[in-house]
């Protein structure tokens, strides 16, 4: 009897455990992979504009898994066709997925390369829903229609125009002794590891309106705001006469590195009108080197400014800012100044701030200006009809509006959403002092009492 009463047990178990096996795991916490996050098509589509590329869907759990659908997000209109485990189509229903089991999916980019208008980044996404959650998969494939340029070097004078962007992957280097001109209008898009070397002359010359723009190649809602997308542009040490008018450079690691002293009377690099954000190191990089800068705006990165080595500095009419968002936090003083390298020798500093804003909220900075004097080394910094968030630092400070919020017209770090320009009632209005900077950032005229920073207030 005690053995028929256990052949029972046992098998009232095996099939109770046969049957969480076999049914589904409903629960939110339920666990999917996907073999990666992105399919990346790098190709130029010459012949016949399409290749094929696959990734898996991996049920982890101990029960079977129903995805309530796999769809393309751009429908039956988008550059992709995808086929899940042997079946074309654009949106699929109800895939079951057993136990510790997988699906493939296969992606086709088809892109007709004779397209005039097609854009030189194609993108969508997979999406997959499953337990009222959702994963995706972005896709991305390179059109024709750009110049793509891998590893590349300027050996030769040279003019990029307008008619296509420009797409760097891996580097481009400027040999010395040669110039890059870039015209208005120009996009100049880099993937993740590419930069910018600078041996020679870059002169960047956009306009209001017109701005040149220098960014990571992945522009999908995901990442086009993410810092880090691609490396920056480096200065390097024989470079020289470099002109930066109406760029845009964001979501690099160092959007601007700076090395060295100039090697002739000039600064090294000039900025007028430049827009720089998001970078996740430093906007602008500077160590022993000059830079002039006039009516520019570098805002959210890890370090604003950030200068070392000493050097020769002019910036006016600035907006210098920092606020912790989803992407940057604000943990670092957005000007910070040293007169010391990193083996604590000293060189000679020469700095003037004019008619400028240095201001961060939303972090753990309570001074946004970092000054460090080492050694005896000349040193002269100067500050001047300015604003600035903090308790005072080395240096000489004239005509200076210290912690005043400036009342930009919108800050909504939430929503990624950051305008610098000035509302009415704001401290900086007609608080600057007349320079031979006649326009702002805009391109709109100064008063002969100018306001401070890179706006003027309408």
């Amino acid at each position: 009897m005690k053995f028929h009463r256990s052949l029972f047990i046992l098998a009232s178990l095996c099939v109770i455990l046969s049957c969480k096996k076999t049914s589904f795991i409903t629960s939110s916490d339920a666990l999917l992979l996907t073999s990666t996050d992105t399919l990346h098509f790098d190709t130029v589509f010459t012949t016949t504009g399409s290749i094929t590329q696959s990734f898996k869907i991996s049920n982890i759990n101990d029960q079977k898994l129903l995805l309530s659908k796999i769809e393309l997000a751009g429908g039956a209109n988008s550059a992709f066709k995808i086929n899940v485990d042997g079946v074309a189509g654009v949106s699929f229903s109800n895939i079951e997925i057993a136990a510790n089991d997988s699906i493939y999916v296969f992606v086709e980019a088809s892109i007709n390369p004779n397209t005039n208008n097609l854009p030189f980044l194609v993108q969508d996404s997979i999406n997959i829903t499953y337990n009222g959650k959702e994963q995706r998969v972005q896709l991305d494939a390179y059109g024709q229609n750009a110049h793509f340029l891998r590893n590349a070097t300027v050996t030769k004078d040279t003019i990029w125009n307008s008619e296509l962007p420009f797409v760097i992957l891996g580097s481009l280097t400027i040999e010395e002794g040669k110039t890059l001109t870039i015209n208005k209008g120009v996009q100049v898009y880099c993937h993740a590891e590419a930069q910018l070397i600078v041996n020679g002359s870059l002169h960047a010359f956009g306009e209001s309106g017109n701005k040149i723009i220098f960014a990571g190649d992945r522009l999908d809602d995901y990442y086009k705001d993410l810092p880090a997308s691609w490396q920056g542009i480096i200065f390097a040490e024989n470079s020289k006469n470099n002109m930066l008018n109406s760029c845009e450079i964001k979501n690099a690691s160092d959007a601007i590195t700076v090395n060295n002293p100039s090697t002739d009377n000039n600064p090294k690099l000039k900025l007028n009108e430049c827009v720089i954000s998001n970078a996740s190191g430093s906007g602008i990089f500077s160590s022993n080197s000059s830079v002039d800068a006039v009516n520019c705006l570098i805002y959210n990165c890890g370090n604003n400014i950030q200068i070392t080595a000493g050097g020769d500095y002019n910036f006016t009419h600035c907006t210098v800012a920092g606020y912790s968002n989803n992407f940057v936090s604000h943990l670092n003083p957005v000007l910070s100044i040293t007169n010391a390298d990193s083996n604590n020798q000293t060189f000679a500093l020469n700095a003037n701030f004019i008619n400028s804003i240095f201001y961060g909220d939303n972090g753990i900075v309570s001074d946004e200006i970092f000054v460090q004097q080492s050694g005896s080394s000349f040193f002269n910094l100067n500050f001047e009809n300015d604003l600035y968030k903090g308790g005072g630092s080395l240096g000489n400070f004239t005509n200076c509006i210290q912690n005043q919020d400036p009342l930009f017209v919108n800050i909504d770090a939430g929503e990624n959403v950051f305008d610098f320009h000035l509302q009415e009632g704001s401290p900086c209005i007609n608080a600057g002092k007349k320079t031979f900077i006649t326009t702002d950032l805009d391109n709109n005229t100064r008063n002969d009492k100018p306001d401070i920073g890179c706006y003027e207030a309408e």
